[in-house]
């Protein structure tokens, strides 16, 4: 099985993203109240570090920190269709941020010394039934110019990714900076948000909640809606329709065992493996010969010696024609 292959995609920077209003959720980030209207704001550069995160097969991870020094910091993110305003799964989510001293990993040069062949604080997962990925990462500094920000793109399909930037409360944010001196040698952010070249033409769509969770981290969340309703149709499920079509696992939530459809044009060898979080392949089943037509493929987590929990399924299926890849998000009852 080839890893990289599984995890190379390509994505195009979009045109828009778009941003909800009147939203309740629990502390979890779960919603718990009525749908509110999604409201449409223009995209955000991507910044001059944006990088490929496909290009390595690192990059597929929850935890991006690498080890790098800073107060813990969890990310969520919901991503919902601009149509219906509800959760979009199996959507792929790319975050990247600056250091505590306010640098980006991959690149050298003046204003960013010394960090060409790094990766920290890059990542991606895939959203889950609840539209949710999340991320284990440090709160981020700031560097001269900008006010203290994450960059994120939501890839929907080959044509197109919305991608933005997010802040936060600025009284909470500087709390963290001046309680951690020994961390954030920069200190205070200068910055309000109309001075910052990218938020001075509004931010309230784009800012995050910024919370202590007990533990010595803080957590934060922000919903963010794209075009669409949830069915990503990626280039490379449109080059597998013709060979076949992988479908949700059901149930979806699952707790203990799943089943995933897949069907198949042609007579083809089929291996499902399962990818944790942090992309270890953790299992997988072999299925030889397979015959054209409808299957479904049990997965039962005990017999895998798995714990329920979120998994990306990956089916390759090979056959005369040749080898082709797919992947999806199942996702554990909470």
């Amino acid at each position: 099985m080839n890893k990289r292959e599984f995890l190379r995609t390509s994505g195009l920077l979009g045109a828009a993203t778009f941003l909800p209003i009147g939203r309740a959720f629990s502390e979890d980030g779960r919603f718990t109240g009525e749908r509110g209207v999604c409201t449409l704001i223009p995209s955000e550069t991507a910044g001059p570090f944006p990088l490929d995160l496909t290009a390595n097969t690192a990059f597929f991870r929850q935890d991006i920190t690498e080890g790098y020094p800073g107060v813990p910091h969890t990310l969520r993110l919901r991503i919902i269709g601009l149509n219906n305003c509800e959760p979009m799964s199996n959507v792929r989510v790319n975050i990247w941020h600056c250091s505590n001293e306010g640098r980006y990993s991959g690149y050298s040069q003046s204003n960013n010394p010394g960090q060409a062949g790094l990766a920290y604080l890059r990542g991606y997962q895939f959203t889950d039934a609840d539209g949710m990925v999340e991320f284990q990462t440090i709160f981020p500094g700031w560097y001269p110019g900008r006010i203290c920000h994450i960059h994120f793109q939501v890839y929907v399909n080959s044509s197109y990714a919305a991608i933005s930037q997010l802040t936060y409360p600025i009284a909470t944010k500087n709390a963290i900076y001046a309680a951690n001196p020994d961390l954030y040698p920069s200190g205070a952010d200068p910055l309000s948000y109309n001075q910052d070249g990218i938020f001075n033409n509004g931010y309230e769509f784009q800012l995050a909640t910024l919370e202590a969770n007990g533990e010595g981290g803080y957590d934060s969340f922000l919903e963010v809606a794209v075009q669409g309703n949830g069915i990503p149709t990626g280039l490379e499920e449109v080059l597998n329709s013709a060979q076949f079509e992988l479908g949700q696992n059901v149930p979806n939530p699952y707790v203990g065992s799943t089943v995933v459809p897949i069907r198949l044009e042609r007579a083809s060898d089929v291996q499902l493996d399962l990818y944790d979080l942090q992309g270890r392949k953790v299992a997988g089943v072999q299925h030889l010969g397979l015959p054209a037509g409808e299957h479904r493929i049990a997965l039962d987590m005990n017999e895998l010696g798995l714990p329920t929990a979120n998994y990306v399924y990956q089916a390759e299926v090979r056959n005369s024609e040749g080898v082709w890849r797919t992947a999806r998000m199942m996702t554990a009852q909470r």
